[in-house]
This record gives structure tokens, sequence and C-alpha cells, in this order.
């Protein structure tokens, strides 16, 4: 069931009943350190535990809520959450123990983020929690896994909606098992972009305004959805052209990014260089020349790497 480039050959010899050398070949399995976590591990589960929690924020999405705030008025976290992620996370300690994991909520109770070369799981376990308090149904979980730092595979569940992103390094991106596409646009000015204001309402605000106000002069259009996933989806299937954001966490984007390039589409940083998961920024886009002209338009605003 392995493919035969994954083992090592070994020949023995042996005389039949009637004097004549036979071979045989025998398999044995090696276990590369690289290639371990994708011979164990399925996308199957990924997605079997997006779905399962899925369930949960559908379960808590039409009820009444206990909603709490973090840095500011539009920071928020819900027992949903917190919920998800603890679920979450004791799925994946429990089919890979030895796996590394980073988790909004886990993070923001204090844990620190630990991004090396093992093998992580960095999971958003509502990503849109305004629009989840709000019954705007732009909401979702987002699961991406990484191995040397390097995003490997990725889910983005709306269950509101039944629409189930994924992708795996090298295989294409998908829908609901319908393989996606990035728009064939050229130019910014036939282009619809997507940004977010993020939950800072600091001094960074002044700066998101200038930005949104030449991004939009120069295009057909800014749509703000409330999710940094869905954002990266949304240039995936081909319904935006490019979108920017300054301020988020890599558990918004880590699943989203890689969706976006294995639908055909760019991603870097938004000044242009190339893409940091730790950054707290990102651009994403259709090709090269639309990511370079959204690039263009955007003031840099810093922020500690994560």
């Amino acid at each position: 069931t392995f493919p035969r480039h994954f083992c090592k050959e070994s020949v023995r010899s042996s005389h039949s009943s009637h004097s004549k050398l036979s071979l045989r070949v025998e398999y044995t399995l090696i276990f590369l350190p690289s290639l371990l976590p994708f011979l164990v591990m399925s996308l199957q589960f990924a997605l079997e535990l997006a779905r399962s929690a899925g369930e949960i924020i559908k379960e808590g999405y039409f009820k009444q809520k206990v909603i709490s705030q973090k840095c500011s008025i539009a920071d928020l976290v819900t027992e949903t959450d917190t919920k998800v992620e603890n679920f979450v996370q004791k799925k994946i300690s429990e089919q890979f123990p030895t796996h590394e994991f980073i988790g909004e909520e886990s993070v923001s109770n204090g844990a620190k983020i630990s991004f090396t070369d093992s093998p992580t799981w960095i999971i958003d376990p509502v990503d849109g929690t305004s629009n989840f308090v709000h019954r705007f149904p732009f909401c979702c979980i987002s699961i991406a896994y990484a191995e040397k730092k390097k995003v490997a595979l990725a889910v983005v569940y709306n269950p509101i909606l039944d629409e189930m992103y994924h992708a795996e390094l090298g295989k294409g991106a998908f829908l609901n098992d319908a393989k996606l596409s990035v728009s064939d646009a050229q130019n910014l000015s036939s282009s619809i972009l997507c940004s977010e204001w993020g939950s800072q309402r600091d001094a960074t605000m002044d700066t998101k305004v200038r930005n949104m106000h030449k991004a939009v002069l120069a295009s057909r259009g800014i749509r703000s959805i409330g999710s940094a996933a869905l954002s990266c989806c949304m240039v995936a299937r081909g319904s935006v052209e490019s979108y920017f954001e300054y301020g988020i966490h890599c558990w918004d984007v880590a699943a989203g990014e890689l969706i976006v390039r294995e639908a055909g589409g760019v991603s870097a940083s938004p000044d242009g260089s190339p893409f940091d998961l730790m950054s707290r920024s990102v651009l994403v886009s259709c090709c090269r020349q639309v990511l370079d002209e959204t690039s263009a338009c955007i003031e840099r605003i810093p922020f500690d790497r994560e």
C-alpha cells in the first residue's frame, strides 16, 4: 500500500525443488523523517476534525452567547471559541502526541508561540468571531499543519454554509471536492479586493483608512467579510482578486495562504517582500501583476513578529 520509492528493496536467493535459483524480493518500509507525517496522518483526519468542530460552531451559532472582550470592543471571544479549540487540541494530541500546537485561545490565555521545525498544528477555532456573535454567516474553523516551518496541509470549514476548503502542498486546492482556480484578471483596475479593519482600535486605523482609500480608487471595489481565512478562500475560488491585511496572526492565514497558492495564486507581505507567516501581515492575489499593483497602494504598518 506504500509507494515503492518509500521502500528499501532486499533480495534473497533460494533453491527450488528443481535446483533452479530463484529470487525473492522483500520490501522494508523506511520512514524518512521528513515524510513521516504524510505517511501517518491523512487529509481525511483533518477534514473529519474540521467537520466535527464545525458541528460545535453550528450548535453555538443559533444560541444565546456568553461574550467576552480581549483587546478591544471588536476583539471578542465566546465559550464556543474555547470549546472548539479544546476539542481540536485533544483530538490532535491523541492522534499525534509528539506534535506541537499553536491555537488562538491558548495564546490569548498566556501560552507562548513556539514555531519550530517540529510538526506543528496551527488552529483558529472560530475565525470571524464577531460574525459568529452577530450571526453573519462568514465564520469558520481554520486548521493548518506545518513541518520545518512550511505549511503542508490546510483546511478551512464554514459550517454555516457547509463550505469545506482544503489543500495539500503540491496537490491543488478544493472546495467541497471541486478543484479551485484563481481569477484570470491581470490588473488591479479589473479586480475586486478584500481587506479587513482588524480588531485594533488605535493609531493604525488612520493608515488603514489611507490604504483602503488608495486601493478602492485603483480597483473595482473592496469587500470586508470579517474573516481572514475566508478572505483568502475568496481569492482561491476566484471571487475576488486580492486580499491584504495588517495586524493578523499566524492562525488567521496559515491555512488560507496555502489554499490560495494551491489554487494558482501568489502570496507576499504587503510591501512585496516574501510572505512571512509570523509577520502579522498578508497579501494574496490571483497573479503577480495584481499583487504588485495592490502592494503599491499599501502603506506599511509596523507590527512586531510573533
